[in-house]
């Protein structure tokens, strides 16, 4: 999930918390599901170089230079973590390699592709700018990757059989996605009730793009997309917002009664569950709707929390796991114009 620099400096402490959340559950391989493709869609929690491919900004962006990149790569990939993302991780657990990203011309995508694009929104950028809402990143939201993706099979597939045959393994991943469309609308000075509103076209952009993955049908008045017939689709809904550095600098109060036990925002943290609510009761009317497809919702935000709350058995400092872990200022160790990736800024050990 980012948006502008600032925000995506606080996926570097995230981080820490996905590689427990990945080793909770590396019990269960995913080997035995027989995938031998995957599809990723998504923002900065899945980008695994698409952004620094953009012309002109993706070169200029701290994720195209180090500490990105420094623990595993050795050098900044495009990832907006020092080490791996969950897709990757899910890449290992399925015995695949890593996913090239889309707009690295010339990868190799025979085990899937990856569309995710740092900063990217589920609702296209000219309905935000509408409402008065920017996205200073990037354009290519959820429906310029689905545009992606069509193409992409478009070009692999003879017809829609054939189509049905290559992607019968596959697995999508349709997210996380939706959360930069509400950073990029609290950062810009809109209240929470403006970008509750939000909520609902979100929800459907996402669920649109599971029925583009499923079935061919109408979307915004064209026909996107070949009959691709994915049956294994994860939707991960969206963090604890109120957890995260930035919110809690931004938006830090002397009242002691905006905070939850975990010294959390509630009112953000009550705009996440209420955006989590809508999508799986989306996705459960999508599981009505397709019947053999199998439509898993990934619960981010409980799964954070249950690391949070489990920080010292797990081996955090607990007074550190509010903080950014690359970053510097203040009682969360963030800065909105002087963050991750800026000369000076330093990077916990």
């Amino acid at each position: 999930m980012a948006t502008t620099p600032p925000i995506l400096s606080l996926l570097l402490v995230l981080i820490s918390f996905i590689l427990f959340l990945l080793r909770l559950s590396s019990g269960q391989s995913l080997k035995s599901c027989g995938f031998d493709r995957i599809y990723q869609l998504g923002d900065s929690l899945s980008d695994t170089g698409n952004l620094i491919r953009e012309v002109p900004i993706g070169i200029a962006t701290p994720y195209a230079s180090l500490p990105y990149g420094e623990t595993f790569f050795k050098r900044a990939t495009g990832r907006c973590s020092n080490g791996l993302l969950m897709i990757d991780y899910f890449a290992i657990s399925a015995g695949l390699p890593f996913l090239n990203p889309y707009e690295n011309i010339g990868a190799d995508f025979g085990h899937g592709v990856n569309f995710a694009v740092a900063g990217a929104t589920a609702l296209p950028v000219e309905f935000l700018a509408s409402k008065l809402i920017f996205s200073l990143l990037t354009e290519s939201s959820l429906s310029v990757q689905l545009d992606w993706m069509s193409g992409h099979f478009s070009s692999i597939c003879s017809t829609d059989r054939d189509c049905g045959e290559k992607l019968k393994k596959s697995l999508f991943i349709v997210g996380e996605i939706g959360g930069n469309d509400f950073n990029y609308a609290l950062l810009e000075g809109k209240n929470i009730g403006e970008v509750k509103s939000l909520v609902p076209d979100t929800v459907k952009a996402i669920t649109d793009a599971v029925r583009v993955a499923v079935i061919l049908i109408p979307l915004h008045g064209l026909q996107r997309v070949i009959s691709y017939g994915a049956d294994r689709v994860i939707v991960p809904g969206n963090w604890p917002f109120g957890c995260f550095p930035i919110y809690l600098t931004v938006f830090q109060t002397g009242d002691p009664t905006a905070y939850d036990e975990n010294q959390c925002l509630k009112q953000l943290n009550h705009l996440s569950m209420y955006f989590n609510d809508q999508l799986r009761n989306a996705i459960h009317e999508l599981k009505k709707e397709f019947p053999d497809a199998s439509i898993a919702y990934g619960d981010y935000y409980n799964a954070f929390l249950r690391l949070l709350n489990n920080a010292s058995a797990l081996g955090f400092d607990v007074t550190s796991t509010r903080k950014s872990c690359c970053g510097i200022g203040g009682p969360y160790d963030f800065t909105l114009t002087y963050s991750c990736g800026f000369p000076g800024v330093p990077v916990c050990s």
